[in-house]
């Protein structure tokens, strides 16, 4: 790689680094460690979300599914993507949580139920999110290895060193460093400013690539080159896509409803000025994260046309080498079976697929089942073997973008992007070590602490754990290997917590009935329904599926599993292969929030006392209002009905209300109402052909969301610097109280105990 790649890549990130350290000045208490001493203004918050948000492994991941399905399937999203946008307007779970004052996620489980449930709902959660979360690192670490093209392993002073460590190590480092001076301050802005460095990126990024590939010549023409039922466009004729479907819409349509405040505490949710400036960070929210999904967009679109177009043939040759050799590197030990399946892989001859005379490709039929089936043939198909080819699959399909991507672009792009993804990764690995850092801390050591501690003690704890945690993820990295696709991998792993999860949340902030023993129902439903599914995916080549053939089990169980889907068909289909287990992450995660709901309603209403929970001391409503913040209500009436539908208060500026309507009127005028509702009619009236969806999907997502992306950049840049100066400033200010640490006494924070039993009193 050119020195002028490297020095783009490395300049900026010792500058972020050197924030780091600076912004540890600002630390005075546990509460500015924690939540930034809950004086952030909007766009930092909502800059710094978007980072720490978009991660390397998102990236991967989006590149993966979307080479299976394309994004006819997404058309049908913009029925659920309103959902989202009223949940920012009308802060639903948000401005609560806020209220709440809750310095961890835990702290409020313990007001809202009792101490036994936080310490155990905060160990199951941090153990879902550190296994979900330690995948990254090693996604990441391998994404620099084939993007960069980087050897193995090399040599210093006569020792072999894996090159997958060293960067390991590296990147952990980087991470905990940001953690280490300042805690959620260093987060906030040092991911505000990496926020800031790449939304530049991202447009020079679309850019180039809309320059150099013809959407019209070779993106739409691939994309519409599927088999019927398979298109990568037209929506109406998506019914035979497997994994990542309607159905799997569906179950996020679901999940984020019913787990909208399940990952709150722990990150920037409880770090606003007040409950209004947390709530205006989600609405700016649908601004913000155009751009970068733009990106992700054009990235995806490009790997799919590289791989498949007749006129990058020797260009995908290419990469299908260099991707098989160094997947059968990574995961064939053999080294004699390792290099027979490297010269099968050369030798298969480059492959010009002529679009409209070839055969259409297929998800079972294209151009990378040549490879596929080669490396299934020659490492066999008995347990071991099945085993081997999941890995080779999983390693192949995850760096397809990395390699794509290396022999695409030219120097100074190949830098820029390699900047962007040191960024994200960076992010996100800091941010989320910080969040489970945190939990183990505030929620499951604090709680056992019989003495108090005092701040210094209390932040060396916080730090120490965060070191902790760095320490696990990279070993989890170094060890562990991972089968499904990523998606996949992280919707299973993170139903440990989130199947049964969301009642608990929802619940404890909406309902005076929810009870501690319908929030331990729901959690155990939910958690053992996803454990069954992960031994079961994990086991099933290995060990399951021999063990059904050998008892001759195989074909019953086979035709079990199709009667129980065959009402659901197509969009649930169970059937029986070697490699993988018929039932996928999407349906077990279906399955464990189904349950953990009825769960939660049950235990509940059988142990609710008379009277319920008294929410009101919860929130600080009413007259348990404490802290000075204005509690600004009005009633309904028929000048204001559109404002209290799309959750306009009057404390509301006019910035604030026009930042509003800007959004509802994007999302549910032209998203929902003229590219949804509007197409669906005209189609039923007169079927497009997949020329028009081409011009339907380059004009609604990438066209109108580039427009507004050039608009926001140059918008956020703005504020988000205004908002950093600011925060600088109101931290410096800051008066510290040392109670504010998110100890509980009697399901009160130790910060408004007194206060609170004093009006408690004056009740009575």
């Amino acid at each position: 790689m050119h020195w002028v790649d490297w020095a783009i890549m490395l300049v900026p990130l010792l500058m972020v680094l050197g924030m780091a350290f600076y912004s540890g000045r600002y630390v005075r208490g546990v509460a500015d460690f924690l939540a930034a001493g809950r004086v952030a203004g909007r766009y930092v918050m909502s800059v710094g979300d978007l980072i720490s948000g978009l991660s390397v492994i998102t990236l991967v991941a989006l590149c993966e599914s979307k080479y299976q399905t394309g994004y006819g399937v997404e058309f049908w999203g913009k029925l659920f993507a309103p959902v989202g946008i009223i949940f920012s307007l009308t802060g639903f779970c948000v401005y609560r949580w806020r209220e709440t004052k809750a310095l961890s996620f835990g702290q409020f489980l313990e007001m809202r139920y009792n101490r036994a449930f936080r310490i155990f709902a905060s160990t199951l959660r941090t153990i879902s999110e550190m296994v979900t979360n330690a995948l990254g690192p090693a996604i990441a670490v391998n994404f620099f290895i084939y993007f960069l093209n980087l050897p193995r392993h090399f040599t210093v002073f006569g020792l072999s060193i894996p090159m997958f460590g060293f960067i390991l190590v590296v990147l952990m480092t980087a991470a905990l460093i940001c953690i280490w001076p300042g805690g959620r301050v260093s987060l906030l802005i040092t991911d505000t400013i990496q926020g800031l460095l790449c939304y530049p990126v991202f447009l020079i990024i679309i850019g180039y690539i809309l320059i150099n590939v013809s959407w019209n010549g070779e993106i739409t023409p691939t994309m519409a080159d599927r088999v019927s039922g398979e298109s990568f466009l037209n929506p109406y004729d998506v019914d035979k896509l497997r994994d990542f479907n309607i159905f799997m819409l569906i179950v996020n349509l679901l999940a984020s409803i019913l787990n909208r405040a399940s990952w709150f505490g722990n990150d920037t949710t409880n770090v606003g000025r007040t409950p209004h400036e947390q709530k205006m960070a989600g609405i700016l929210g649908a601004w913000r994260n155009g751009v970068s999904y733009l990106m992700l967009i054009v990235i995806a679109v490009l790997v799919i046309t590289i791989m498949n177009h007749q006129n990058y043939a020797v260009r995908a040759k290419e990469v299908r080498d260099i991707l098989g050799t160094k997947a059968a590197e990574e995961t064939i030990q053999d080294p004699l079976l390792r290099s027979k399946v490297t010269a099968a892989i050369r030798a298969i001859p480059e492959q010009r697929h002529k679009i409209g005379v070839d055969e259409p490709l297929s998800r079972v039929k294209n151009l990378d089942t040549p490879v596929l089936e080669t490396v299934q043939k020659l490492v066999g198909d008995d347990g071991e073997g099945s085993f081997t080819f999941q890995k080779f699959r999983t390693v192949y399909q995850q760096q397809m973008m990395a390699v794509t991507l290396n022999r695409t672009f030219p120097v100074g792009i190949i830098g820029l992007f390699g900047l962007l993804m040191i960024l994200l990764v960076l992010s996100t690995d800091d941010s989320r070590i910080f969040n489970a850092s945190s939990t183990i801390m505030q929620d499951v050591i604090l709680p056992f602490c019989r003495k108090t501690l005092s701040p210094k003690a209390h932040l060396l704890g916080l730090r120490l754990c965060s070191v902790a945690v760095g320490i696990f993820f990279l070993m989890f990295s170094l060890l562990f290997v991972q089968l499904d696709y990523i998606t996949m991998f992280m919707t299973i792993m993170c139903s440990l917590w989130l199947g049964g999860a969301g009642p608990v949340m929802l619940g404890g902030l909406y309902s005076r009935f929810g009870t501690t023993a319908g929030a331990f129902a729901s959690v155990l439903t939910g958690s053992c329904i996803s454990i069954a599914g992960i031994i079961m995916q994990n086991n099933w080549a290995k060990h399951i599926y021999p063990f059904l053939v050998a008892q001759e089990w195989d074909e019953a169980v086979g035709n079990f599993l199709e009667w129980c889907s065959a009402p659901f068909n197509p969009y649930i289909v169970w059937e029986m292969t070697p490699e993988k287990f018929p039932i996928n992450s999407f349906e077990i995660f279906f399955m464990a929030m189904l349950c953990s709901c009825i769960a939660y309603v049950i235990g509940s209403l059988i142990t609710c006392p008379k009277g319920g929970y008294n929410l009101d001391r919860l929130l600080h409503r009413g007259i348990y209002s404490i802290d000075g913040e204005k509690k600004i209500s009005s009633s309904w009436s028929w000048g204001n009905i559109w404002n209290k539908l799309i959750g306009i208060t009057p404390e509301y500026s006019r910035g604030d209300r026009i930042i509003t309507w800007s959004v509802f009127l994007y999302s549910f005028i032209y998203q929902l109402g003229i590219s949804f509702v509007l197409v669906i009619v005209w189609n039923f009236i007169q079927p497009w052909p997949d020329e028009w969806w081409g011009y339907y999907f380059y004009i609604t997502t990438l066209i109108i969301p580039g427009c507004a992306g050039v608009i926001t950049t140059i918008w956020f840049i703005w504020g988000g610097t205004k908002d950093i100066i600011q925060l600088f400033r109101d931290l410096e200010k800051r008066v510290d109280n040392p109670l504010d640490d998110g100890r509980v006494v009697g399901q009160v924070s130790l910060a408004d105990k007194n206060a609170l039993e004093e009006i408690d009193r004056k009740r009575m």
